[in-house]
């Protein structure tokens, strides 16, 4: 090869600055022709774009075996003079190798890192009320997987996973680990940023790292958060390839088809169910759903104790302020607590006397507290009047007893 394809090789790769392997061709080619640092310098920067990527790796330790001054570097051609890049700052450029190496590693293992190395102390006994939800989830989830031998006896199948969906703020997360600490299993969490990296096929592999990581430490519990937007319908998805794939990666992951899903638990939790892809909805996949709706009166209580425990209270009524605020979610309780806290603060320094928090500050708050599910619940009254076949029976139900149906 001349020279000619060398400057034919530039303006590609300037035509086409994202093209790995054409970056890394002309790289190679350089270093061919002892040029040396221009083909160092192009393939660590790609390689601080794109750790992971082995071919680049490759390509570096041959420019830098190359290019070693002790070495016997090769011409192209008898004219050519043999230039040795003494100059050249070689222990950098190792530890740029290396650094490449351990990010790549690093890389490989992230799924793993969500993984919590304890098993969740958490349990359904520390749920305050919502002994439908609790009661559903004993049924379709913890009794066949706690009954192996009757499971055998009836044939019956842990395949598939578990939604969660319902208003936001009303403890779905909670209820997912209070399951995986039932089972007994480590804990993986993945939400969308953990997941969709910008990088074709990086997203994919993430889901398949995930998996991976499960399996290597079942029994164990993967918990995807806002699945909607994670496995979004693919027919909404025509011109956003990346997307699909993803969808399509996590149906594949579901099935097992690389690997068995034998004591992986897959849960999941959505705000917007219907818009999730129907495929992920078929027996074997998220076939079991579970509606979270705003938290029972009990359970009210309990998160008013909860957030006014180590804070100074006056005489107060937990069940009145439970009362006070159905249709609120468990956020804007945790809300209407921190805003009654701050009233009692700035009063105590205005008065220079610390006092109490009394039930009229957290009056005052309950009223300035819109409930936060409103927007959800007019979505949901969209989807169950004109689209609902029967699958958010207990939305409707909710829209009756909020009185917006």
């Amino acid at each position: 090869m001349d020279d000619g394809v060398i400057a034919a090789l530039r303006r590609a790769v300037a035509s086409a600055p994202d093209d790995v392997e054409l970056a890394a061709h002309l790289a190679e080619e350089l270093s061919v022709r002892d040029q040396h640092d221009e083909a160092i310098g192009i393939v660590t920067k790609l390689l601080a774009r794109a750790p992971e990527n082995e071919r680049l790796r490759g390509v570096l330790a041959d420019v830098l075996r190359r290019a070693r001054p002790e070495a016997p570097v090769v011409a192209p051609a008898e004219s050519a003079p043999v230039a040795h890049a003494a100059r050249f700052d070689w222990s950098a450029a190792e530890r740029q190798l290396a650094a490449s190496e351990a990010a790549a590693l690093d890389d490989a293992s992230r799924a793993a890192d969500v993984l919590s190395d304890e098993v969740p102390v958490t349990r359904l006994s520390d749920v305050a009320g919502m002994s439908d939800v609790k009661r559903r989830i004993e049924a379709t989830f913890l009794v066949p997987a706690r009954n192996p031998e009757l499971r055998e006896m009836y044939a019956a199948s842990l395949r598939g996973g578990l939604l969660l969906y319902g208003p936001p703020g009303c403890g779905k997360t909670f209820l997912a680990r209070a399951l995986a600490g039932e089972l007994g299993a480590n804990f993986f969490s993945a939400s969308i940023t953990d997941i969709l990296d910008p990088y074709v096929g990086a997203s994919e592999r993430n889901l398949h790292d995930l998996f991976v990581a499960a399996r290597a430490s079942s029994p164990a519990v993967i918990f995807f958060d806002e699945i909607d937007t994670l496995g979004q319908r693919r027919s909404s998805l025509r011109n956003a390839a990346a997307m699909r794939n993803v969808v399509n990666q996590l149906l594949i992951e579901l099935d097992g088809v690389d690997g068995s899903n034998e004591g992986i638990y897959v849960l999941a939790a959505s705000n917007q169910p219907w818009d999730i892809d129907p495929a992920l909805r078929r027996p074997g996949r998220f076939d079991r759903t579970v509606f979270v709706g705003p938290p029972d009166a009990a359970a009210r209580e309990a998160i008013f104790v909860a957030h006014l425990r180590k804070r100074p209270i006056g005489e107060l009524d937990v069940k009145a302020l439970a009362r006070a605020t159905e249709g609120l979610s468990g956020a804007d309780i945790a809300f209407v607590c921190s805003a009654a806290a701050e009233a009692a603060l700035m009063d105590s320094v205005g008065t220079g006397r610390a006092r109490p928090i009394t039930m009229d500050d957290l009056r005052d708050a309950i009223k300035e507290t819109p409930a936060s599910i409103g927007p959800w619940l007019d979505t949901a009254r969209n989807i169950v009047t004109f689209s609902d076949d029967g699958t958010y029976a207990d939305v409707k139900a909710l829209l009756r007893r909020m009185r917006r149906s």
